[in-house]
């Protein structure tokens, strides 16, 4: 039953979302009545959605009448860009309206032309797009950037190289857990021009540097002892992945690492997250793949990488990480 009733839960969220009943009810309860007025919903139909959203955990009833948020409710409002991230899955739930369609490849689904840059070379990317694209990446960085901080150790690296890093949200949060650590950012011009006023918010402007480039195409920055991938591999088919890969080594010194970030397959332990979400929604975009750890680790061993480790994390769901170091 919750697997048939899971899309109707979700668009019970996402109207939750998109009605703004969780920032209505941040100061303190309200009733039905008041929130249908707010939402431009009739009465009955707001009762209905609230009594909806109460049976899922995210609001409460204080009495007969009157609701607040419960406590889903109240720490889904507190963490940064996830409403903005529910929202965005608009698209999705479109794409996977007609799933038999979807899976023979007949449809064509709109993520495609959310993120368009991850078809490579001369992909024309308009700044609307990239606005768009690059505020939902940093929105939710910062919970990948918590998770892979706290079972990865850059201690002992000089210079931090993080390539397709966006907006530089990752690379902020690593600056402010390693004060001494010089970074360089490597991405698209479209996406990684505003990394340089983070930078500056972050009291980095001293050891920070933005490089505009496509790593398809371009060079990679030279000087890093260590250089991370977040959220960039699964982006791509396998070939570019190995191109890149072997790129990562040639630029990295004797025992620099490279560190690796993004949701990953259960391989032959498929899970929900990997399996039954990210790889679906690769899918829908058009290019790349969700890899499982042991596959990425034979990729990393035939670049030549060594001493590939992949840390139990504690939330699968946001991300999994694994660190390969070059031989010395």
């Amino acid at each position: 039953m919750d697997l048939t009733a899971g899309f109707v839960h979700s668009q019970i969220l996402q109207a939750v979302v998109a009605l703004d009943l969780l920032e209505h009810l941040a100061d303190g309860p309200r009733s039905v009545g008041q929130l249908a007025v707010m939402s431009g919903l009739s009465e009955a139909r707001m009762r209905r959605l609230c009594r909806a959203a109460v049976a899922l955990d995210l609001l409460k009833f204080r009495s007969k009448d009157r609701v607040a948020l419960a406590r889903l409710g109240a720490a889904l409002r507190g963490v940064p860009g996830l409403p903005e991230m529910i929202l965005h899955h608009n698209i999705l739930y479109r794409d996977l309206a007609d799933p038999v369609g979807f899976f023979r490849g007949e449809t064509s689904p709109e993520l495609a032309d959310f993120w368009p840059y991850v078809f490579g070379q001369g992909a024309e990317i308009d700044g609307a797009q990239a606005e768009r694209y690059s505020a939902l990446m940093a929105q939710s960085q910062s919970l990948v950037a918590e998770e892979t901080l706290q079972v990865v150790s850059l201690s002992g690296a000089e210079h931090l190289l993080d390539i397709g890093g966006g907006t530089g949200a990752f690379l902020a949060a690593v600056g402010q857990k390693y004060p001494a650590l010089s970074v360089t950012l490597f991405d698209l011009p479209e996406v990684s021009s505003a990394a340089a006023a983070r930078f500056v918010k972050s009291g980095m402007r001293e050891r920070s540097t933005v490089v505009a480039g496509n790593f398809q195409v371009d060079p990679l920055p030279a000087g890093a002892d260590a250089i991370s991938l977040i959220r960039v591999l699964y982006d791509h088919e396998t070939a570019t992945v190995r191109r890149l890969l072997s790129q990562i080594f040639e630029a990295l010194p004797p025992n620099g690492r490279l560190l690796i970030s993004e949701p990953m397959s259960g391989g032959d332990a498929p899970h929900r997250a990997g399996d039954a979400y990210f790889a679906i929604y690769c899918m829908a975009m058009g290019t790349g793949t969700v890899r499982s750890p042991a596959e990425i680790t034979r990729l990393l061993t035939d670049a030549g990488f060594t001493s590939i480790d992949v840390p139990r994390m504690r939330r699968r769901f946001i991300t999994q990480t694994i660190v390969a170091r070059k031989p010395l």
